[in-house]
């Protein structure tokens, strides 16, 4: 199991939270709740079984346990865990999907040099 390091996370959205626009920050965020808008950070993201996000995500490395509608951006690695449900494209640098995660859109592997080189394209399940 790929483990992400969430020491640097100090922002969470509660499971009872709903947030309509953009959430921007510098360190990490865990997201339990509903996020109507774009999260973009420069540290972790992490978005549990019944969080979701509907908007763009960006982080340095972003964990999808719930449903992200919209396009999924990592400067490090990406994982979409086992019930995750996830209606967009990624750019990673290293990407695990769990058996069971349903992900429709494309992949793009961004190289060192920030260039993208499309990897694949997916619209089924996992498991």
């Amino acid at each position: 199991m790929v483990n992400i390091n969430f020491q640097n996370v100090h922002t969470m959205v509660g499971p009872d939270a709903i947030i309509q626009g953009p959430i921007r920050l510098k360190e990490g965020i865990i997201i339990y709740g509903k996020v109507y808008g774009d999260v973009s950070t420069n540290g972790p993201i992490r978005i549990v079984q019944n969080g979701l996000v509907q908007g763009s995500v960006q982080g340095s490395d972003i964990r999808v346990g719930g449903t992200v509608i919209g396009d999924v951006t990592a400067d490090g690695q990406v994982i979409l865990g086992k019930n995750c449900v996830l209606k967009g494209d990624i750019s990673y640098r290293k990407l695990l999907i769990e058996d069971g995660a349903q992900f429709e859109g494309k992949c793009d592997l961004v190289q060192n040099n920030d260039q993208k080189y499309q990897s694949s394209k997916s619209e089924s399940d996992s498991g």
